[in-house]
Protein backbone atom coordinates (compact mmCIF):
# COMPACT_ATOMS: atom_id res chain seq x y z
CA UNK A 1 0.00 0.00 0.00
CA UNK A 2 1.57 3.26 -1.21
CA UNK A 3 0.56 5.95 1.46
CA UNK A 4 -1.78 9.14 0.42
CA UNK A 5 1.15 11.28 1.70
CA UNK A 6 3.70 10.19 -0.70
CA UNK A 7 0.75 10.79 -3.45
CA UNK A 8 0.71 14.02 -2.55
CA UNK A 9 4.08 15.25 -2.58
CA UNK A 10 4.57 13.92 -5.84
CA UNK A 11 1.43 15.45 -7.49
CA UNK A 12 2.28 18.75 -5.85
CA UNK A 13 6.15 18.15 -7.07
CA UNK A 14 8.04 20.16 -9.71
CA UNK A 15 11.46 18.76 -9.35
CA UNK A 16 11.82 14.73 -8.30
CA UNK A 17 15.51 13.31 -7.71
CA UNK A 18 15.50 9.60 -7.76
CA UNK A 19 19.17 8.18 -6.41
CA UNK A 20 19.33 4.04 -7.40
CA UNK A 21 22.02 1.87 -6.45
CA UNK A 22 23.15 -2.16 -6.62
CA UNK A 23 19.90 -3.06 -5.15
CA UNK A 24 17.75 -2.28 -8.40
CA UNK A 25 19.92 -4.13 -10.33
CA UNK A 26 19.80 -7.15 -8.18
CA UNK A 27 16.33 -7.97 -8.95
CA UNK A 28 17.49 -8.33 -12.66
CA UNK A 29 20.18 -10.68 -11.48
CA UNK A 30 22.85 -9.08 -11.13
CA UNK A 31 25.08 -9.51 -8.21
CA UNK A 32 25.48 -6.58 -5.61
CA UNK A 33 29.14 -5.69 -4.12
CA UNK A 34 28.59 -5.74 -0.35
CA UNK A 35 25.43 -7.97 0.24
CA UNK A 36 26.42 -11.34 1.33
CA UNK A 37 27.50 -13.85 -1.78
CA UNK A 38 28.01 -10.29 -2.95
CA UNK A 39 31.35 -9.40 -5.70
CA UNK A 40 33.42 -8.72 -2.72
CA UNK A 41 32.83 -11.75 -0.47
CA UNK A 42 34.21 -13.35 -3.83
CA UNK A 43 37.10 -10.83 -4.26
CA UNK A 44 39.11 -7.95 -2.83
CA UNK A 45 38.44 -4.45 -3.62
CA UNK A 46 42.08 -4.13 -3.83
CA UNK A 47 42.80 -7.08 -6.41
CA UNK A 48 40.73 -5.04 -9.14
CA UNK A 49 39.43 -1.59 -8.66
CA UNK A 50 42.21 0.66 -8.04
CA UNK A 51 45.05 1.47 -10.73
CA UNK A 52 47.70 -0.45 -8.79
CA UNK A 53 45.63 -3.59 -9.11
CA UNK A 54 45.22 -2.70 -12.75
CA UNK A 55 48.52 -2.33 -13.39
CA UNK A 56 50.08 -5.08 -11.75
CA UNK A 57 47.69 -7.78 -13.26
CA UNK A 58 45.58 -6.29 -15.75
CA UNK A 59 44.61 -9.59 -17.21
CA UNK A 60 42.48 -10.71 -13.99
CA UNK A 61 41.12 -7.24 -14.34
CA UNK A 62 40.45 -6.87 -17.72
CA UNK A 63 38.67 -10.61 -17.73
CA UNK A 64 36.48 -9.62 -14.46
CA UNK A 65 35.09 -6.50 -15.68
CA UNK A 66 34.16 -8.27 -19.32
CA UNK A 67 33.09 -10.92 -18.00
CA UNK A 68 30.44 -8.54 -15.47
CA UNK A 69 29.75 -6.57 -18.80
CA UNK A 70 28.67 -9.74 -20.25
CA UNK A 71 26.77 -10.60 -17.92
CA UNK A 72 25.43 -7.11 -17.74
CA UNK A 73 24.15 -7.50 -21.86
CA UNK A 74 22.23 -10.88 -20.98
CA UNK A 75 20.25 -9.44 -17.85
CA UNK A 76 16.79 -7.35 -18.60
CA UNK A 77 15.73 -3.96 -17.19
CA UNK A 78 13.18 -5.11 -14.39
CA UNK A 79 9.88 -3.92 -13.40
CA UNK A 80 11.32 -0.99 -11.28
CA UNK A 81 13.80 0.32 -13.64
CA UNK A 82 10.64 0.43 -16.05
CA UNK A 83 8.78 2.10 -13.32
CA UNK A 84 10.83 4.94 -13.53
CA UNK A 85 11.12 5.39 -17.15
CA UNK A 86 7.16 5.64 -17.31
CA UNK A 87 6.91 7.61 -14.03
CA UNK A 88 9.36 10.53 -15.96
CA UNK A 89 6.38 11.22 -17.89
CA UNK A 90 3.85 10.87 -15.50
CA UNK A 91 5.46 14.21 -13.07
CA UNK A 92 7.05 17.30 -14.14
CA UNK A 93 10.29 17.09 -13.95
CA UNK A 94 12.65 13.99 -13.28
CA UNK A 95 15.77 13.39 -12.80
CA UNK A 96 17.63 10.12 -12.18
CA UNK A 97 21.24 9.59 -10.89
CA UNK A 98 22.88 6.11 -9.99
CA UNK A 99 25.66 4.53 -8.62
CA UNK A 100 25.60 1.72 -10.67
CA UNK A 101 27.36 1.19 -14.28
CA UNK A 102 24.83 -0.97 -15.62
CA UNK A 103 23.26 0.87 -18.31
CA UNK A 104 19.88 -0.73 -17.76
CA UNK A 105 18.11 2.63 -16.90
CA UNK A 106 18.25 3.79 -20.47
CA UNK A 107 17.76 0.66 -21.48
CA UNK A 108 14.47 0.75 -19.93
CA UNK A 109 13.98 3.88 -21.08
CA UNK A 110 14.90 6.74 -18.62
CA UNK A 111 16.72 9.77 -20.14
CA UNK A 112 17.68 12.08 -17.74
CA UNK A 113 20.39 9.63 -15.95
CA UNK A 114 23.48 10.88 -14.31
CA UNK A 115 26.14 8.10 -13.80
CA UNK A 116 27.77 9.17 -10.83
CA UNK A 117 30.63 6.03 -11.37
CA UNK A 118 31.19 5.76 -15.01
CA UNK A 119 29.60 2.55 -17.27
CA UNK A 120 30.98 -0.39 -17.67
CA UNK A 121 30.30 -0.55 -21.73
CA UNK A 122 33.17 1.61 -22.54
CA UNK A 123 36.69 0.89 -22.53
CA UNK A 124 39.25 3.72 -22.98
CA UNK A 125 42.95 4.21 -23.22
CA UNK A 126 45.39 4.51 -19.64
CA UNK A 127 47.72 6.55 -21.17
CA UNK A 128 46.32 8.19 -23.85
CA UNK A 129 42.44 8.10 -23.34
CA UNK A 130 41.58 6.90 -26.43
CA UNK A 131 38.38 5.09 -25.91
CA UNK A 132 38.16 1.19 -27.30
CA UNK A 133 36.72 -0.44 -30.24
CA UNK A 134 34.00 -3.08 -29.86
CA UNK A 135 37.00 -5.63 -31.29
CA UNK A 136 38.72 -4.91 -27.96
CA UNK A 137 36.22 -7.04 -25.62
CA UNK A 138 36.56 -9.79 -28.19
CA UNK A 139 40.54 -10.38 -26.85
CA UNK A 140 39.11 -9.88 -23.19
CA UNK A 141 36.42 -12.51 -23.71
CA UNK A 142 39.35 -15.20 -24.91
CA UNK A 143 41.36 -14.31 -22.00
CA UNK A 144 43.92 -11.77 -23.36
CA UNK A 145 45.08 -8.18 -22.64
CA UNK A 146 43.37 -5.63 -24.45
CA UNK A 147 45.89 -3.05 -25.18
CA UNK A 148 45.33 0.65 -27.14
CA UNK A 149 45.64 0.46 -30.73
CA UNK A 150 47.03 4.02 -30.88
CA UNK A 151 50.00 4.12 -28.50
CA UNK A 152 49.95 0.22 -26.92
CA UNK A 153 48.76 1.07 -23.35
CA UNK A 154 46.23 -1.00 -21.17
CA UNK A 155 42.87 -0.51 -21.98
CA UNK A 156 40.79 0.26 -19.14
CA UNK A 157 36.40 0.23 -17.94
CA UNK A 158 35.78 3.61 -17.68
CA UNK A 159 34.33 3.04 -14.40
CA UNK A 160 35.46 4.67 -11.16
CA UNK A 161 38.21 2.80 -8.85
CA UNK A 162 38.84 3.20 -5.29
CA UNK A 163 41.16 6.71 -4.98
CA UNK A 164 39.49 7.92 -7.78
CA UNK A 165 37.51 11.17 -7.72
CA UNK A 166 33.97 10.89 -9.28
CA UNK A 167 33.38 12.90 -12.92
CA UNK A 168 33.13 16.17 -11.88
CA UNK A 169 30.43 17.38 -14.39
CA UNK A 170 28.33 14.34 -12.65
CA UNK A 171 28.73 15.40 -9.71
CA UNK A 172 28.45 18.70 -9.89
CA UNK A 173 25.01 18.19 -11.77
CA UNK A 174 23.30 15.74 -8.95
CA UNK A 175 24.52 18.08 -6.44
CA UNK A 176 22.84 20.90 -7.87
CA UNK A 177 20.00 18.49 -8.95
CA UNK A 178 19.57 17.72 -5.02
CA UNK A 179 19.75 21.20 -4.13
CA UNK A 180 16.44 21.97 -6.01
CA UNK A 181 15.10 18.75 -5.76
CA UNK A 182 11.33 18.86 -3.79
CA UNK A 183 10.72 14.88 -3.49
CA UNK A 184 14.09 12.60 -3.13
CA UNK A 185 13.57 9.06 -3.61
CA UNK A 186 16.86 6.74 -2.86
CA UNK A 187 16.31 3.73 -3.92
CA UNK A 188 17.98 0.38 -3.82
CA UNK A 189 21.14 2.14 -2.32
CA UNK A 190 23.45 1.00 0.78
CA UNK A 191 23.95 4.85 2.24
CA UNK A 192 27.25 3.71 2.85
CA UNK A 193 29.58 4.72 -0.27
CA UNK A 194 29.97 8.50 -0.67
CA UNK A 195 29.57 11.17 -1.83
CA UNK A 196 26.41 9.78 -3.61
CA UNK A 197 25.43 9.32 0.17
CA UNK A 198 25.61 12.70 0.41
CA UNK A 199 22.48 13.73 -1.66
CA UNK A 200 20.25 12.83 0.46
CA UNK A 201 20.96 14.71 2.96
CA UNK A 202 21.99 18.10 0.39
CA UNK A 203 18.14 17.20 -0.21
CA UNK A 204 16.88 17.47 3.11
CA UNK A 205 18.65 20.71 4.18
CA UNK A 206 16.82 22.24 1.48
CA UNK A 207 13.49 21.09 2.55
CA UNK A 208 13.32 17.99 0.21
CA UNK A 209 10.77 15.53 1.43
CA UNK A 210 13.10 12.25 1.18
CA UNK A 211 11.72 8.68 0.69
CA UNK A 212 13.75 5.13 0.73
CA UNK A 213 12.75 2.07 -0.99
CA UNK A 214 14.03 -1.04 0.42
CA UNK A 215 14.66 -4.51 0.87
CA UNK A 216 16.39 -3.81 4.34
CA UNK A 217 16.48 -0.29 5.67
CA UNK A 218 20.03 1.66 4.51
CA UNK A 219 22.06 3.79 6.76
CA UNK A 220 20.24 6.45 6.05
CA UNK A 221 16.85 4.70 6.90
CA UNK A 222 16.45 7.37 9.97
CA UNK A 223 16.99 10.49 8.07
CA UNK A 224 14.08 9.50 5.42
CA UNK A 225 10.89 11.23 6.16
CA UNK A 226 9.28 7.93 4.84
CA UNK A 227 11.05 4.05 4.30
CA UNK A 228 8.99 1.43 2.04
CA UNK A 229 10.07 -1.57 2.82
CA UNK A 230 9.91 -3.75 -0.20
CA UNK A 231 11.49 -4.36 -4.05
CA UNK A 232 12.21 -1.78 -6.43
CA UNK A 233 10.38 -4.17 -9.00
CA UNK A 234 7.15 -3.89 -6.54
CA UNK A 235 6.96 -0.63 -5.12
CA UNK A 236 7.93 1.43 -8.11
CA UNK A 237 4.93 0.10 -9.94
CA UNK A 238 2.56 0.01 -6.98
CA UNK A 239 4.03 3.89 -6.17
CA UNK A 240 2.97 4.39 -10.51
CA UNK A 241 -0.21 3.00 -10.51
CA UNK A 242 -0.90 4.94 -7.56
CA UNK A 243 0.15 8.44 -8.54
CA UNK A 244 -1.60 7.70 -12.14
CA UNK A 245 -4.88 6.11 -10.30
CA UNK A 246 -5.28 9.57 -8.17
CA UNK A 247 -3.66 11.99 -10.88
CA UNK A 248 -7.09 13.34 -11.28
CA UNK A 249 -8.60 12.79 -7.93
Amino acid sequence: MIPRKLIDKLRASERILVLTGAGISAESGLATFRDPGGHWDQYRPEDLANEEAFRRDPKLVQGWYAARRKAILAALPNPGHLALAALSSAVPELTLVTQNVDRLHQRAGSEKVIELHGNIHQFYCIECGLEAPESAFSVMDAGKVASCANCGGLIRPAVVWFGEALPKQALDEAWARAEVADVLLSIGTSGLVYPAAHLPMVAKRRGAFLVEINVTPSALANEMDLVLGGKAGEVLPALLAALQTHKNV
